[in-house]
């Protein structure tokens, strides 16, 4: 069994304001250093004329495999992006450690307001930004989840998805030349499914 954790219940964001600058915070709960990476840079192109944008993230470290995941060392990261070595990055990961929180990322976008801060000041906004973000998604337990496609021809898509919603797993669905369903599923629970999926396809299902 793999064991449950503490993570962000969906995105949260706040926003606040530090002698004119403005401190903009966003988490969001992620599975791989993938995801967390994309969030960061989604961020980044938000927010192209930004002074700093500063992250922090605490995921399993790696790519990890499904019967890998629940038992993969976590990775911590966290970078000052230009300012003052210590004032903020290493803040804003600290609230994640100290609200024991994983499987998220966390950005801290500033816009300079002409007023210095200080080291002191501006650990004391990084760290607000962030805790403010979290406040906003709410906290829960989870467990480790994977991703995996599943592909079939259109006349297995109404099992298949019908399969997706009766176990209800988050899912997305799409319709090209085949039917394709990106499916999060928790990783104790993945083996079964697959072997679901196989079985109501006659083994007609790509998985990936």
């Amino acid at each position: 069994m793999s064991d449950p954790f503490r993570t962000v219940d969906g995105r949260g964001e706040a926003t606040l304001d530090r002698q004119g600058s403005e401190f903009i915070g966003v988490v969001e709960p992620v599975d791989t250093v993938d995801e967390a990476e994309a969030v960061i840079a989604e961020e980044r192109e938000t927010y192209p004329d930004a002074t700093h944008h500063v992250p922090a993230y605490r995921v399993p470290a790696g790519e990890a495999s499904a019967d890998q995941l629940g038992e993969t060392m976590l990775r911590e990261w966290c970078s000052d992006d230009g300012e003052p070595s210590g004032s903020s990055g290493k803040p804003a990961l600290n609230v994640l450690v100290q609200q024991d929180l994983q499987h998220l990322v966390a950005v801290v976008t500033r816009y300079y307001g002409g007023t210095n801060l200080g080291v002191g000041g501006l650990a004391r906004a990084y760290s607000a930004a962030v805790k403010r973000a979290v406040d906003d998604a709410g906290i829960v337990e989870t467990v480790p989840h994977e991703r995996f496609t599943a592909t079939v021809a259109y006349d297995d898509s109404g099992t298949v998805r019908g399969i997706l919603e009766s176990v209800d797993v988050e899912f997305e669905a799409s319709y090209d030349e085949r039917a394709s369903f990106a499916v999060r599923v928790p990783v104790d629970d993945a083996p079964g499914l697959r072997e679901r999926l196989l079985n109501a396809t006659s083994g007609r299902v790509e998985l990936d």
